[in-house]
């Protein structure tokens, strides 16, 4: 999980017919996530967006639950050649795009991860099934895409 040291706080929207939603409530979870809402915002090829507006319902492997996923962000891009691309954008820190990795000893920490790793695995798959029947694409981005040093 992220660290409880995570930098929350209100986005204004400086272009809000740009947004989905209601602009005066977006939120951010991290500085990664503020970072992409500042590109959304000011970019011209971004043609509308929104932070966690769209809502996809997925089946949890940990309690075999149907639980509602909270896309990170939407975005429809205008392409160079004038066609528009719609996304589904998940921002994740990379060491949790990939499976933790086993320790010598199973720790509570091990334990939490590898439920973590299932759950986010579980969503993915949804969010990219749900954007392959609208004909959408989903990325996950991590610091590596945002342009961000560790």
């Amino acid at each position: 999980m992220y660290s409880d040291k995570t930098y929350k706080g209100r986005y204004k929207v400086i272009n809000p017919s740009k947004y989905i939603g209601d602009p005066t409530q977006v939120i951010y979870r991290s500085t990664w996530e503020l970072k992409f809402m500042k590109y959304c915002d000011h970019n011209s090829s971004v043609l509308e967006w929104g932070s966690e507006e769209i809502i996809i319902p997925y089946r949890s492997p940990v309690d075999n639950k149907i639980h509602r996923y909270f896309v990170d962000f939407y975005m429809k891009v205008k392409q160079q050649d004038g066609k528009t691309t719609k996304y589904l954008i998940e921002i994740k820190p990379s060491k949790f795009v990939a499976p933790p990795e086993k320790p010598k000893r199973r720790t509570q920490h091990y334990i939490n991860e590898v439920f973590t790793w299932g759950v986010n695995q579980a969503k993915w798959k949804t969010a990219r099934e749900y954007c392959k029947t609208k004909g959408w694409h989903f990325e996950i981005l991590t610091e590596k895409e945002l342009g961000i040093d560790k």
